[in-house]
């Protein structure tokens, strides 16, 4: 119900790709970004947001009821050596969607491994209906959340509201709708439809992320997220978790993944001992961005062991 897509950037004029989104020019650490515009909404509750927070509501309280959402670590779940090398494999090097002339289709699809090669600088933007001590929350846990995953990655993330290149925006239903220009500030070569994905976004989509890589190479350099500002409180933390995780480089989700965020059962709201453990493998130096499925497979297990401390 959480939404991934991955986008790589390559020299103008490559035409899209299977398994990929199109290739754009210019994604690269080059020179300061340009703030996005504001967004000129007023700061009013309107009828189809105030439906929104309703219907988000009933969501968060139905899970709840039936024991899903759970903000424990799972930590009661074993997770053998071969369990994580092969949740591992379908949660980073596949991809949830594939792209054709429709834009993305959901399909599982074989990819290459991808993660950050420049440091992750974050910027988190809110709509005017997000008042300003909700801002100062969800301000407060992104930048919580950002240090735990540099700890865990071993990877420099650090928030930067004046040159980022990991985008964030919590909105309304209102507020997304009008996002086009901001969109097209952070990511100008993002198709009509692409960026349609964004403003029209389903109501079965709570969140979702873009992540962009240079060609082939599997590195990331930019990401652009977008979280829904009706959300209360526990699915607003658990599409913090997702979004973040999944644009390290964690695109997959998979039903045998548990205990997992990357699982669309829901059972997991925030991210799980075998979610850091992961992240953990993603960013270790035995892999490197761009491996593929079978480069990658011979690696996972002896990185599996010596991760959980079992034999090398």
């Amino acid at each position: 119900m959480k939404a991934y897509f991955r986008l790589k950037a390559g020299v103008a004029g490559i035409a899209c790709l299977a398994l990929a989104a199109c290739d754009y020019a210019g994604f690269g650490p080059g020179p300061r970004a340009s703030p996005p515009p504001a967004l000129d909404i007023p700061a009013v509750p309107t009828p189809k947001s105030a439906a929104a927070m309703a219907y988000y509501a009933q969501v968060q309280a139905t899970l709840l009821r039936e024991g899903l959402l759970r903000s424990d670590p799972g930590s009661e779940i074993p997770v053998t050596p071969e369990v994580l090398a092969q949740n591992f494999l379908k949660v980073a090097l596949f991809d949830e969607y594939r792209r054709d002339a429709t834009g993305f289709v959901p399909e599982e699809t074989e990819s290459r491994l991808r993660r950050w090669v420049v440091p992750i600088r974050v910027s988190v933007r809110f709509g005017p209906s997000v008042p300003a001590d909700r801002q100062g929350t969800d301000r407060a846990r992104i930048a919580s959340l950002i240090d735990r995953l540099s700890r865990v990655t071993g990877h420099p993330m650090t928030m930067d509201e004046g040159n980022p290149n990991f985008f964030i925006q919590i909105v309304s239903e209102d507020e997304r709708e009008a996002l086009e220009p901001t969109i097209r500030s952070v990511l100008p070569g993002l198709s009509a439809g692409d960026v349609a994905g964004i403003t029209r976004m389903p109501k079965s989509t709570y969140c979702m992320v873009y992540a962009l890589s240079e060609g082939n190479t599997g590195g990331y350099t930019r990401a652009f997220a977008v979280i829904r500002a009706e959300h209360p409180d526990l699915l607003r933390l658990s599409c913090m978790h997702e979004e973040l995780a999944q644009g390290l480089g964690l695109p997959n989700d998979s039903h045998e993944a548990r205990p997992s965020i990357f699982n669309d059962d829901e059972e997991f709201a925030l991210l799980t001992d075998q979610d850091e453990l992961m992240l953990r493998m993603l960013y270790s130096p035995e892999l490197h961005p761009g491996m593929s499925v079978t480069e990658a497979r011979p690696l996972l297990l002896p990185l599996a062991r010596r991760l959980l401390g079992g034999e090398t």
